[in-house]
């Protein structure tokens, strides 16, 4: 840790302006409601101006449309938010797991791990896996055999990756049949997998989790998906299979993507949202309606899909009667 960084020092590691004393020592962050002296807090936007006026930080980080809300000593800069996280890694550096493999792990066959990998207490590696450099696995996460993690991955305790996707088949005794799940998962670098998610192997062709991709816990992917470079999913989330999610995509918590769905680059779900079509727009997409007995559930929502389209028609009739 730094110590202890003034306003100035804090500037010259990562830009921004400083307004106000830049001499301003600074020892860690805080939340703008429970700052103490020597600690930096963030304003996300001018909604909070009344907790920035209370707030006992020794200084703020925020906007320049938000730098008249404070008299305190600040850091200007474009993205408050992204600012503060940059500051609290300088206090607060990442801890990693010590490189190497625990005596209570457990690696199969032909796996290749490359430089600075760190396998943890009672995990499972199967036969055939090979991981990139400076890769993390936390104690008790399973990697089944045949998948490829690349460089510096996190899997947080818990996690299993490569397990056999939800295929099965009818038969005519009405019996389930198994459908042989022979893809795997391919996982780009810099990807962080939460505890106790889970990332079904593909039936046929493997499922994808492309570079910088950020999962949280509990996530359930289903075979064959693919999820897009930067995407990062809250708590919860649920994608079943086959769905295709696009990159730099944001997920809320427990929000359901259906399968054999198409999402566009730049798509922000919000929590709880069920997606049941494909995508194929940025932009924000929510989809929250309170439950109800089925039958009045499936008509209520049948008729707020058309309020917009009734909404035009008595635009219509009201513009026919005052022109009559």
């Amino acid at each position: 840790m730094p110590g202890v960084l003034t306003l100035g020092e804090i500037v010259s590691r990562l830009g921004g302006r400083v307004a106000g004393d830049p001499g301003t020592r600074i020892r860690q962050v805080g939340s703008l409601e429970r700052a103490a002296a020597g600690e930096i807090t963030f304003l996300s936007g001018p909604k909070l101006r009344a907790k920035a006026a209370a707030t006992h930080a020794s200084a703020v980080i925020l906007s320049q449309e938000s730098e008249h809300l404070t008299a305190l000593p600040r850091i200007v800069c474009d993205s408050p938010y992204l600012y503060f996280a940059r500051v609290s890694q300088l206090f607060n550096p990442l801890s990693v797991q010590a490189p190497g493999v625990h005596a209570s792990a457990v690696l199969g066959k032909d796996v290749k791990l490359a430089q600075g990998v760190s396998i943890g207490a009672g995990c499972v590696v199967g036969d055939g896996i090979t991981i990139g450099d400076g890769s993390c696995l936390y104690p008790r996460a399973v990697v089944y055999p045949g998948c490829t993690l690349g460089q510096r991955v996190i899997v947080h305790s818990g996690a299993v990756i490569g397990a056999d996707g939800f295929g099965i088949a009818q038969d005519e005794a009405g019996r389930w049949v198994k459908i042989p799940q022979i893809g795997t998962v391919r996982i780009g670098d810099d990807v962080e997998i939460g505890a106790n998610t889970t990332i079904d192997r593909g039936s046929l062709d493997d499922t994808v989790i492309e570079e910088g991709v950020k999962l949280d816990n509990q996530i359930q992917i289903g075979h064959n998906c693919r999820i897009g470079a930067h995407t990062a999913m809250a708590g919860c989330v649920g994608v079943a299979g086959s769905a295709d999610i696009g990159r730099h995509c944001t997920i809320g918590a427990a929000a359901m993507i259906l399968g054999h769905l198409r999402i566009a680059d730049h798509v922000q779900v919000s929590a709880a949202t069920v997606i049941r079509r494909s995508i194929h727009k940025p932009g924000t997409y929510t989809g929250i309606f309170p439950s109800d007995d089925h039958a009045s559930w499936a008509r209520n929502t049948a008729l707020v899909r058309h309020l917009a389209e009734l909404a035009d028609r008595v635009r219509k009739l009201e513009k026919e009667k005052k022109n009559a």
